[in-house]
């Protein structure tokens, strides 16, 4: 390598072997469901349960080759890289935001008609005479009409959706890392009924000691961090200096765009304006 190079590297932190991945959302709707979602995390309504609903289809059952070898200092858990593979179920799981406890069903697919039978779960371990407000993505199963039909019926559930590829405000999801790091991820599974039994022993293990998940950003917080990236890349200021628009290749200085969901007259009303529930 030219010490050159490395001098460069080093006098403007760069670090040219690493890479992240990142996704913007363009669901025209963003700021008003960013505001929905973290609004209940912060200020959830009175006389109200808040859950945050997914999927994690396909689990699989998985028996390594070899047995996992334990720790040794110095050492990580040695495992077998092939694997014999027993089949997979789907996990439905609703998370209370308030209190941190799971309700959770196995199934063998995630439809429709699974998602509406999971509706009806939710509804029969909730407190009577409470709104059940639903935290889920935009899957087409949540929006199915069969789903319509029962929310017409059930009167005291109402759902609210996540942005388009923004799974990562669903609280739900931090469980599923929980479930995958703590359950999943060094088990071995002889059969499917191993993995069932495995699965539904660590949801009620949770349950006996539940915590809610502590959210700390608010929605002008989320929004604004949004933004700073969008500035950073749009238009010739991705090729000149962060902190400057002008072009390192000469010409007018051109001014950074945002999209336009982010900067149209309805989104600045929408980021001043506080949020409020619309139960």
């Amino acid at each position: 390598m030219d010490p050159l190079v490395l001098r460069i590297w080093r006098a403007f932190d760069l670090q040219p072997w690493r890479v992240e991945d990142f996704k913007i959302s363009t669901d025209p709707l963003l700021l008003d469901k960013i505001r929905d979602a973290v609004g209940l995390y912060l200020a959830p309504p009175a006389s109200a349960a808040v859950f945050a609903v997914d999927e994690k289809p396909q689990i699989q059952a998985l028996e390594r080759s070899a047995p996992v070898l334990p720790m040794v200092p110095g050492t990580p858990e040695p495992r077998s890289f092939d694997y014999v593979r027993h089949g997979a179920v789907d996990l439905f799981a609703a998370l209370n935001t308030t209190t941190g406890k799971l309700i959770g069903t196995l199934s063998a697919t995630h439809r429709a008609v699974d998602f509406r039978d999971f509706l009806d779960e939710i509804d029969r371990q909730s407190e009577p005479g409470l709104a059940v407000h639903v935290i889920c993505d935009n899957l087409a199963t949540h929006r199915a009409p069969v789903i319509h039909k029962r929310l017409v019926e059930h009167q005291r559930f109402q759902l609210h959706f996540t942005p388009t590829y923004s799974s990562w405000i669903n609280q739900i999801e931090r469980w599923f890392a929980e479930l995958e790091r703590r359950c999943r991820e060094r088990g071995t599974f002889c059969s499917l009924d191993e993995l069932k039994t495995t699965l539904e022993s660590w949801i009620d293990a949770w349950n006996s000691e539940a915590r809610p998940f502590h959210w700390t950003k608010t929605a002008d917080q989320i929004i604004d961090r949004i933004c700073r990236p969008c500035s950073r890349i749009s238009g010739p200021a991705h090729w000149g200096d962060a902190t400057s628009n002008q072009s390192p290749l000469g010409g007018p200085e051109q001014p950074a765009r945002l999209p336009s969901y982010l900067t149209s007259p309805e989104s600045a009303t929408a980021r001043s304006t506080p949020w409020r529930c619309g139960c």
